[in-house]
C-alpha cells in the first residue's frame, strides 16, 4: 500500500511538473509574438517621394498620402511640387493697378496662389513656378482680410454680390461669407469688405487656369524666395 501511494504522490508530481513546463512554453510563445515588430505598411514611389499605404480595417487601401522626404542634414523636405522653383523678374515699378504673367514654357502643374497683404501682393505659382504677380486691393478695417489656407470653392465670370450689388468679374470664392478674388480697380489708397481686388486682365489670366479646389495662402508679412516651400 505503501509503495502504491508513492507511486501515485510520483506520478502526481511528475504531471504536475509537465503541465507546468507546458504552460511556460505556452507563455513564451506569446511574449514572443507579442514582441516582434509588425510588418510595416506597403510602400510605394510618388515621383521619387514615399508614399505609404495603411491597410483600412476592411482590407481595402485609401488614397496614397505624399509625406516629406527626409534630408539627413536639413529634416523634413516637401516636394518639388511646393517649392519655389522661379521667381518673376520684374524690372517696372510694382504700383497699383501693375501685373505680369509669364506662363510660357512652364510645365504644367498644381496652381498654388499666395496672397501678402503686407507687400499688398499676389503671386501665382503653377508647378512650383511663379508666373503671375500683382498689386492688391484688400480688406478695409471695417471687413479685414482672412489669414489662412482657403481653397477656391466656386468661380463666376460675371458675378455681381448679392451683398453690395457691385460687379466682381472673374469671381473665385474663398469663403462662404463673401469674401473672393476678383477684378477691381486697384489704386492706393482703396479698399474691399475683405476681398483680393486685382487688376481686370490678370484676374481673367487666373481665372482662367485656377479651378475648384486649388489652394490661396493669404499671409501677412511671408515673403517667399527661391527653395522655400510654398505650403
Amino acid at each position: 500500500m505503501v509503495e502504491k501511494i508513492a507511486y501515485r504522490i510520483s506520478a502526481s508530481v511528475l504531471l504536475v511538473a509537465a503541465l507546468a513546463i507546458v504552460a511556460l512554453l505556452v507563455m513564451g510563445l506569446t511574449r514572443a509574438d507579442a514582441g516582434s515588430p509588425a510588418a510595416p505598411p506597403p510602400q510605394t514611389q510618388v515621383n521619387g517621394t514615399a508614399v505609404v499605404e495603411p491597410i483600412m480595417d476592411d482590407g481595402a487601401a485609401p488614397e496614397p498620402v505624399l509625406e516629406a522626404t527626409v534630408d539627413s542634414e536639413t529634416g523634413p523636405v516637401l516636394s518639388d511640387r511646393f517649392t519655389v522653383k522661379r521667381i518673376l523678374q520684374i524690372d517696372e515699378p510694382f504700383v497699383h493697378g501693375y501685373y505680369k504673367w509669364d506662363d510660357e514654357g512652364v510645365p504644367d502643374g498644381e496652381l498654388v496662389v499666395t496672397v501678402d497683404l503686407k507687400a499688398e501682393s499676389i503671386s501665382v505659382f503653377r508647378a512650383g513656378y511663379e508666373i503671375g504677380a500683382a498689386v492688391i486691393t484688400f480688406g478695409d478695417s471695417e471687413k479685414p482680410t482672412p489669414t489662412g489656407v482657403f481653397p477656391i470653392t466656386q468661380k463666376s465670370k460675371d458675378h455681381v454680390s448679392n451683398i453690395y450689388g457691385s460687379p466682381m468679374p472673374y469671381m473665385m470664392r474663398l469663403t462662404n461669407d463673401g469674401v473672393a478674388i476678383h477684378a477691381s480697380d486697384v489704386k492706393w489708397g482703396w479698399g474691399t469688405r475683405g476681398c483680393i481686388g486685382v487688376p481686370l486682365e490678370f484676374a481673367r489670366l487666373l481665372f482662367e487656369q485656377a479651378k475648384l479646389g486649388d489652394r490661396v495662402i493669404v499671409t501677412n508679412g511671408k515673403m517667399l524666395d527661391l527653395g522655400d516651400a510654398i505650403l
